[in-house]
């Protein structure tokens, strides 16, 4: 691998700038500006030069190849969070010989090298992306490992059916138990129902990943768009006396105790013969019909009928004005907000129950593959039922991608920084 280099952290003015390298020479360019450094994983304090002439001061430090995140030799630079220094060591950088980093080439090579599997990476972009507790929790278990564990657990499984399987094939016209399919298909059906099992988690996790919508549904001048504002602290929809004011769909991105949560302010749901309002009637019911959960918002706590989904929830709203108690809300007064605030909360936890490790539509499609190569295998010719094991042991492959892989880089790297 040629030597690559790259600023890990954010560009821009800041106290401090890591500069990464990685790659054949890392150390000795390192060592071309700050001199010799002698251990591994020790912290040189130093100048740094460029002939006679001192950049900056620096932290500097070197790890062994094996011993790095990408398993190449690595080097960082530890600079004054200057753009102009960080652009000075660039330049001397490209001087030594090396070459700008592309994105996610620095994790690109920690797979390529081992370090890592295709699923910690997934869950490592996760990591970078993850704004709410909860993802960052889905994320840290993918990117430790948890999946590849699980993943050897069952390739055990599968390589020990696939052993008694074997056993038939290769001396079916010796004296072998009549007993030994039978603990085959025990083993089979351990590892099919595992699988399923990690299938079925598969919403929830998603869910965590991406987040929910929660749509708020009702008539106009329900008090929709105050709500919404009431709950950003801030103006977010424009709130009228005249009906029909929101025409498109209005969205507030919230950290909803751990959970990400986006809100969504539809227009009131009526009949109507304004063109521009009939289209976005039309689109808050999609994207109403479609969301994890929908608010029922009226005047009489009433709900939409055609939208109604079983764990909806259903409020009547400007309780300042109709003196009405029992969980009616008020936009102006904020009684009652919080209460149902922690209601969507409640309703949304009780989605996520169940969560498995996968999360991405990739590792799901591996795992339907997996799966359907063990059902309905009881009586199948031992020729037959070896390959459909051989099947199962090659999706999990994929799964962690240590075959056929390429096709998927370039999509989950584009994803990651420069630098990472």
């Amino acid at each position: 691998m040629d030597l690559i280099f790259a600023e890990a952290t954010p560009p821009g003015r800041g106290g401090v700038s890591v500069i990464r390298l990685s790659g054949d020479g890392a150390r000795s360019a390192a060592e071309a500006l700050v001199g010799p450094m002698n251990s591994a994983r020790h912290a040189y304090f130093r100048d740094l030069r460029s002939g006679d002439e001192t950049i900056d001061q620096v932290l500097a430090m070197w790890f062994a190849s094996g011993q790095s995140f990408t398993g190449e030799e690595v080097a960082e630079l530890h600079l004054h969070g200057a753009p102009v220094i960080v652009r000075r060591v660039t330049a001397e950088l490209f001087a030594l010989g090396a070459r700008m980093a592309e994105a996610g080439e620095f994790t690109r090579r920690a797979f390529l090298n081992g370090r890592m599997d295709l699923a910690e990476i997934e869950g490592l972009g996760d990591l970078l992306a993850a704004e709410t507790e909860a993802q960052r929790q889905l994320a840290m278990r993918a990117t430790s490992g948890e999946l590849a564990r699980k993943t050897e657990e069952w390739r055990s499984w599968l390589i020990e059916a696939g052993a008694f399987v074997e056993v038939s094939v290769d001396f079916a016209d010796e004296d072998v138990p009549d007993e030994v399919p039978e603990q085959a298909y025990a083993l089979i059906e351990r590892l099919l129902t595992a699988i399923n099992a990690e299938i079925h988690g598969f919403s929830a996790a998603e869910r965590i990943r991406q987040g929910f919508e929660v749509a708020i549904v009702g008539p106009p001048n329900a008090g929709k768009s105050s709500l919404l504002n009431r709950i950003a602290k801030r103006d977010v929809a424009i709130v009228s006396t005249v009906a029909g004011t929101t025409r498109d769909v209005l969205e507030l991105r919230l950290d909803l105790k751990g959970l990400s949560v986006t809100l969504l302010d539809t227009a009131g749901l009526r009949e109507s013969r304004d063109e521009v309002e009939i289209v976005g009637i039309e689109r808050a019911r999609n994207r109403a019909a479609i969301a994890d959960l929908r608010l029922h918002l009226s005047d009489d706590g009433t709900a939409v009928p055609e939208l109604w989904h079983n764990g909806d929830i259903v409020v009547r709203g400007k309780s300042d004005l109709s003196g009405a108690g029992d969980g009616a809300i008020s936009s102006v007064t904020g009684e009652g907000v919080d209460h149902l605030l922690a209601q969507i909360y409640e309703q949304l936890v009780i989605r996520v129950a169940g969560a498995g490790i996968v999360s991405h539509e990739r590792q799901l499609n591996e795992l339907h593959t997996a799966a359907d190569s063990l059902c309905d295998v009881q009586g199948l010719p031992v020729e037959i039922l070896a390959e459909e094991l051989r099947k199962c042991g090659h999706a999990l492959d994929r799964l962690l991608g240590r075959i056929d892989a390429e096709d998927y880089l370039d999509k989950i790297f584009s994803s990651f920084c420069i630098g990472k």
